[in-house]
């Protein structure tokens, strides 16, 4: 009778050494739940990786284009101000040109006019003649007007204008007044075409 008590116990006891073992359902789950979460992480990890080299490989070209684009923006500058100061050198070159042919043509018209006015001041012929004389002055003038060509004024001496070719000791003048004017100055702008020939006092 005891040996079918044993007999009947041994399956029970293997039963439960079974049942011991085995996992439930939710404990495999669980199990598979940390094997996936462990793959995840890793694949995450490396993603990360990945796209932590993409972003310093992308910085660093930004970086490179920002230098070239810094560059290119350089060169555009300096040719830029190139570009304006050969404008500029060609204008003023272009001005001083016309200036300096302008004053060769005044040049020689000058002496007609100085002829002129001798008429005018010493002419004896009559009243049509100075009137005729008078009107071919205002003509010569009205045309250097056009061309921006002025008489320089003859009020006091100033070197930068004016050729003083006689000097008299006069105190009825201040000093440096011009007493009289032998032969006019001309200018065109800061261009002097002609001095002024002038008689000074004191």
């Amino acid at each position: 009778m005891n040996e079918q008590i044993k007999e009947t116990a041994l399956p029970e006891e293997e039963g439960c050494s079974e049942e011991c073992t085995e996992q439930t359902p939710a404990e495999k789950e669980t199990v598979k739940e940390k094997k996936c979460s462990k793959k995840d992480a890793a694949k995450a990890v490396k993603e990360l990786e990945s796209v932590k080299k993409e972003l310093e490989s992308t910085k660093k070209e930004l970086e490179a284009q920002k230098e070239e684009n810094g560059a290119q923006s350089e060169r555009y500058l300096r040719m830029m101000a190139e570009y304006d100061n050969f404008r500029k050198r060609a204008a003023a070159e272009k001005d001083a040109a016309y200036t300096a042919a302008l004053a060769d043509v005044i040049t020689e018209i000058l002496p007609v006019i100085d002829t002129l006015e001798l008429a005018l001041k010493y002419g004896t012929e009559g009243e049509q003649m100075t009137k005729g004389v008078e009107m071919t002055l205002a003509k010569f003038f009205e045309v250097l007007e056009k061309l921006g060509v002025s008489v320089i004024e003859t009020e006091t001496f100033d070197p930068n204008f004016h050729n003083a070719v006689m000097h008299v000791e006069d105190e009825s003048y201040g000093e440096g007044q011009i007493v009289e004017v032998f032969q006019k100055g001309y200018k065109k702008g800061e261009k002097i075409i002609r001095y002024a020939m002038v008689k000074v006092a004191n």
